[in-house]
């Protein structure tokens, strides 16, 4: 019987370049996608597939998402004080059960497979998640939550993809599709290769690894000796490249919209399409886009 999931890595001490100079001051992560941070929605996902702790890798000038997650106890006597209560239903219901946060330090932005290392005493010999919070996923199915299905029924190690445009694929780290595997949630497959942003014409597939990774500890030992690769960082896809050698990795394709809060095309169509979701503002959000638009 394969161990279960109790624990999620979440990277975020990236600097947020492509966002400046808004993130000058503030954490690329606590941008908002409406009115939550970007860094609640991989929570949320997270809660929904029964992880318990949550591990944040940081960096410098990122105390305000460990703030975020803990109670301000100034703010809640005031709206309660108020009788804002559903605001504050709302603010408690956000944040994860006490104890159950860690934050560590990745001191040298060497890369996404280092930033994974820096947890490797918080997480210890167990599998774990790892979420990349600026790939915001909207589904009816919380991507992660059906990607435990699959590895309760697996074991090994889960990547969750989804397919691009096949003349994208050098945008990407693409998966080789091997042999189905029963799945009553979505297609599911054992991976045959990884390639990192290959060109279409040697692609192995148009499925690309989307954010979203179920890991066996085994990785930290690689990922402990690994060189940098591309760009000068250590990579996690060289990582994983190692570890399928004695493991096996599976592929979850994920069937929803996933938007990357990374670049600023994908943080605005997050914003519309969340927006619209609203019941709250719906009506009147589309009708100051019909505006703007001249429809």
């Amino acid at each position: 019987m394969s161990q279960r999931i109790r624990k999620a890595v979440f990277p975020v001490a990236g600097l947020g370049t492509r966002f400046l100079p808004a993130t000058k001051a503030m954490p690329k992560e606590m941008l908002t996608v409406v009115d939550r941070p970007v860094i609640q929605y991989a929570v949320d996902e997270a809660r929904a597939a029964g992880i318990e702790h949550f591990i944040f890798v940081t960096g410098r000038n990122k105390g305000v998402i460990e703030d975020h997650f803990d109670v301000q106890v100034e703010l809640e006597a005031t709206l309660r004080e108020r009788g804002k209560i559903d605001i504050l239903n709302e603010l408690q219901k956000a944040l994860p059960p006490a104890g159950s946060s860690s934050f560590t330090r990745q001191q040298s932005p060497l890369g996404l497979g280092h930033a994974v290392w820096c947890a490797r005493e918080l997480v210890g010999n167990e599998p774990f998640a790892l979420l990349l919070p600026d790939m915001v996923m909207k589904a009816n199915v919380p991507c992660l939550a059906n990607m435990r299905s699959l590895y309760e029924r697996t074991g090994g190690n889960i990547l969750s993809v989804e397919q691009c445009a096949p003349e994208m694929t050098h945008r990407y780290g693409i998966v080789g599709v091997g042999e189905d595997v029963a799945d009553g949630e979505g297609s599911a497959f054992r991976i045959s290769q990884m390639v990192e942003k290959p060109e279409p014409d040697v692609a192995p597939s148009n499925l690309f690894i989307n954010g979203r990774y179920i890991l066996q500890p085994e990785i930290f030992d690689i990922l402990s000796r690994q060189k940098a690769g591309a760009g000068g960082e250590i990579q996690i896809t060289d990582a994983m490249v190692e570890l399928m050698q004695t493991q096996s990795f599976f592929g979850q394709e994920f069937h929803g919209q996933t938007f990357d809060c990374g670049s600023k095309i994908g943080f605005l169509a997050a914003n519309v399409a969340f927006a619209l979701e609203r019941e709250d503002i719906e009506g009147d959000f589309r009708a100051e886009l019909e505006m703007i638009l001249g429809l």
